[in-house]
């Protein structure tokens, strides 16, 4: 008997700023068929609070240095304000939702960041995902929501990277079921002409992978991301999907998929 498939959905800041685009895309996951789970960002919303309480926010290379105050931060905005506002909505579009961090039912177990050349604080890397709870909330019809917080087992709450916690999720829960992660972002896909908004290549494998980095066509800012889909490629994932929120929505065509 074929596994059930499940869609992971990783959705970022600039949707959950935008309440208007949050009710549309939450519409939308919720029509989306079959079990599924939701893992969202909000780091800007986190940034803005630290400036209104006064908590300096320090960022290298585009990440987060989490002082123990800005853990506080963190678990306010990503944990409350931004996590149980979507499980709410969602529930009002008939989606059975619960919101979840990583130490909810030690769903998602990281590491504190070994200090090497930056230190990055109280920043966690992905150990190991409770594929056995995930299994269970699938197969009775709740639809789990994970923000971007995990923990070490020892009460230590880590900021973890949204995007590495969507992809190890799909990796973890791969034994039991078929895996399709899609990454949403303000693109409609990996674009061959960054100037032109729908010149999405819509089919990557690891062979026109190289193609496109030779070309200088991938690089930058999309890298990091190409580098965590391939490793759940890698990882059992069956399919990975990059593109704009709209992505979802049942007949939409304009988004890039990735194979290996």
């Amino acid at each position: 008997m074929a596994n059930k498939q499940v869609s992971i959905v990783k959705i970022g800041g600039n949707v959950i700023e935008n309440e208007t685009a949050l009710a549309a895309f939450l519409s939308d996951f919720s029509k989306m068929v079959g079990p599924k789970i939701l893992v969202h960002g909000g780091g800007k919303k986190a940034t803005k609070l630290s400036e209104t309480l006064g908590i300096p926010t320090q960022m290298v290379e585009g990440r987060r240095i989490t002082s123990k105050e800005t853990v506080d931060v963190i678990t306010m905005v990503y944990g409350g304000l931004i996590n149980k506002n979507i499980v709410a909505q969602l529930q009002a579009n008939g989606c059975n939702a619960i919101g979840l961090s990583g130490a909810d039912g030690n769903a998602i177990l990281s590491e504190k960041r070994p200090v090497t050349t930056i230190d990055y604080g109280y920043v966690g890397d992905v150990k190991k995902v409770n594929d056995e709870l995930l299994t269970v909330l699938l197969n009775n019809g709740i639809t789990p929501v994970f923000c971007a917080i995990t923990h070490d087992k020892n009460g230590q709450l880590l900021n973890t990277n949204a995007d590495t916690i969507a992809s190890e999720i799909a990796i973890g829960i791969s034994e039991n079921f078929d895996t399709a992660l899609y990454y949403c972002f303000e693109k409609k896909g990996v674009l061959r002409d960054v100037n032109d908004d729908n010149s999405v290549v819509t089919d990557i494998n690891s062979e026109t992978y190289k193609d496109l980095l030779a070309n200088n066509i991938i690089a930058d800012g999309m890298l990091p991301k190409m580098k965590n889909c391939f490793h759940a490629l890698e990882h059992k994932v069956g399919k990975v999907c990059i593109g704009s929120p709209q992505m979802i929505q049942q007949g939409n065509t304009l988004f890039t998929t990735l194979t290996l």
